[in-house]
């Protein structure tokens, strides 16, 4: 029996394209995406409204969205169940987000854990509206679909929280109109670490790039940042994050890229020496990584064909985004 609209679950899932992506993005999110697409109606964003929120250049978000949205379809993530889209192609985003401003509380914005860190990080001179709104504008996103579920790794609950406070306080307000999203926290490959630092989280805004493994980065470049991985003074491969934090970070990225437990990696590399261990690490990624970069390059090299797959993306997301904006602004008197 096919399952009814109205009981079938609804998943958003976005990526910022604020730079290149790592294997921590990769393990922590993009995969589990893969997986999310058999799930229910899927919505894949490039959420590109939130990566203004910092100074960055017009060429650079440009390549950047570019990147992010053929990566999406060298995924397999397109389909009859799921919706590849730019978050900026939908006009929706941004109108319900106003909507969405003035039914959320100044002390309630101010009280999101991560505005406070990104202020602290980027001072009074970095600091904007959008910064402080971002996870309204997140709401906007969750809820113009009718979002049953949003994973997201820790950092972020708090913003799906902020989205049902304000989903809830309009419905009660205006009658039932949003969907009560749920998190749903993403735990693993979520806590990928440097290889040049493995106290350290692996991000793409790493001054060290011989820590980060990009996405992009060939082959050569991968293995080489894999050989000079930091480890430590013994011989044996074991998981023990306050000991062994650099063979810890490896044997998760390996279990993340094998689909195999760390136990079960452990007992793979009882007898290797580090540089075997290493060496099989950076072997498995490199030939995990390398036909979702071929497919990639096939999407960014065909221009019309991206412009195409983005036009069609926007368009399937509209007809659902607009139904959702149609409702609300009538509830409200425009």
């Amino acid at each position: 029996m096919q399952e009814s609209a109205s009981s079938k679950k609804t998943i958003l899932s976005a990526i910022k394209p604020s730079g290149l992506l790592t294997i921590g993005n990769y393990l922590g999110a993009l995969k589990n995406f893969v997986r999310l697409k058999n799930e229910g109606e899927c919505f894949f964003c490039v959420a590109d409204l939130h990566t203004i929120t910092v100074s960055i250049e017009a060429a650079k978000l440009r390549k950047n969205i570019t990147d992010a949205y053929s990566l999406f379809l060298a995924l397999g993530l397109e389909g009859e169940n799921s919706t590849v889209f730019v978050q900026s192609h939908v006009a929706e985003h941004a109108q319900l987000a106003w909507v969405l401003n003035c039914h959320c509380g100044f002390g309630e914005a101010q009280r999101m854990t991560q505005f406070k860190d990104l202020a602290k990080r980027y001072g009074t001179d970095g600091q904007n509206v959008g910064l402080f709104t971002y996870p309204v504008l997140m709401a906007a996103d969750i809820l113009l679909y009718n979002t049953n579920t949003v994973p997201v790794g820790e950092d972020q609950k708090q913003h799906v929280e902020i989205a049902r406070t304000i989903a809830q306080r309009f419905n009660s307000k205006y009658s039932e109109t949003f969907t009560m999203p749920e998190p749903v926290i993403t735990k693993v490959g979520a806590r990928i670490k440097s290889l040049s630092d493995p106290m350290a989280k692996m991000g793409k805004s790493d001054d060290d790039l011989n820590g980060v493994v990009m996405l992009s980065d060939p082959r050569d470049v991968i293995m080489k940042k894999f050989a000079r991985a930091v480890t430590d003074s013994e011989t044996e491969v074991r998981f023990d994050v306050d000991a062994k934090p650099g063979i810890s970070n490896l044997l998760t990225i390996y279990s993340g890229f094998s689909d195999i437990s760390i136990a079960d990696a452990e007992k793979q590399f009882k007898n290797a020496s580090y540089k075997e261990f290493k060496e099989t690490v950076g072997e498995l990624v490199c030939s995990k990584i390398s036909p979702i970069q071929e497919k990639m390059k096939l999407y960014s090299c065909d221009k019309k064909l991206l412009e195409a797959k983005m036009k069609e993306g926007a368009d399937k997301a509209r007809v659902v985004a607009r139904k959702t904006l149609s409702k609300v602004y009538r509830k409200i008197g425009f």
